[in-house]
């Protein structure tokens, strides 16, 4: 694959074989970020599980100190008080059956978070195929099923992510904005893997932290040393 004259230079700047330091990592990473745009900063950590095993399911969420840099869009299905508190918590959408409709017939998607009080997950159960492979089915596991939905748009807002494997036991997530520097892509880049080490399964045997790499949008990898995570 050819990669352009950004990239090129940019992954001149990274060791062939070396495994970073975190904070060596991050700073480096920022170096990278040269595009044209602000580019966003994500890791991506292979796990020593396996992810077709219930109890080896490596998924959760977390709200990363200095947020994601992106404007979140909130859609909260609730009903009476419930819709009230998501309105005044500055949720971008709130309702019931006519979002469930909308979202099928208009194969409408202008959303990146979506929250639902437990009583409304008979009816948003509906959009199982559609939310379902973007990501976007609410679970209690990433607290996107609960009774204060209020405080879930706003921790949504603040930046709060999931974090779940995918099928090559994977965990891809953003920690941040290149203009975040690295001081703040550290605090983000602790608090997400701290979360992710606490989160190791019972079961697991052996390394449960593969792998690490750093990444901004358009630039090269930059491989970690793990050791350090202890897990």
């Amino acid at each position: 694959m050819k990669h352009g004259k950004k990239y090129t230079e940019s992954a001149k700047l990274i060791e062939t074989g070396k495994l970073y330091d975190a904070e060596e990592a991050v700073a480096l990473a920022v170096k990278t970020g040269t595009a044209k745009f602000d580019e966003t900063v994500e890791i991506h950590v292979r796990l020593g599980v396996d992810s077709r095993h219930a109890d080896q399911q490596v998924r959760g969420a977390v709200v990363l100190p200095n947020g994601t840099g992106k404007k979140i869009r909130t859609l909260v299905f609730a009903k009476g008080d419930n819709a009230k508190a998501a309105e005044e918590a500055g949720s971008d959408y709130v309702g019931a059956e006519e979002l469930v409709a909308k979202i099928q017939n208009e194969n409408w998607l202008d959303f990146d978070v979506v929250i639902a009080s437990p009583d409304m997950m008979g009816v948003v159960g509906r959009l199982g195929k559609i939310l379902g492979p973007r990501g976007l089915m609410p679970t209690p596991k990433a607290g996107t099923v609960t009774p204060d939905v209020a405080r879930a748009v706003t921790e949504a807002k603040a930046g709060k992510i999931e974090y779940r494997l995918d099928k090559t036991n994977i965990i891809h997530c953003p920690i941040g904005k290149v203009s975040f520097g690295p001081e703040k892509l550290q605090e983000n880049f602790d608090t997400l893997m701290n979360a992710i080490v606490r989160a190791k399964p019972a079961s697991t045997k052996g390394q449960y932290i593969k792998s690490c790499v750093l990444a901004t949008t358009m630039g090269p990898g930059i491989k970690l040393n793990v050791a350090r995570f202890g897990a």
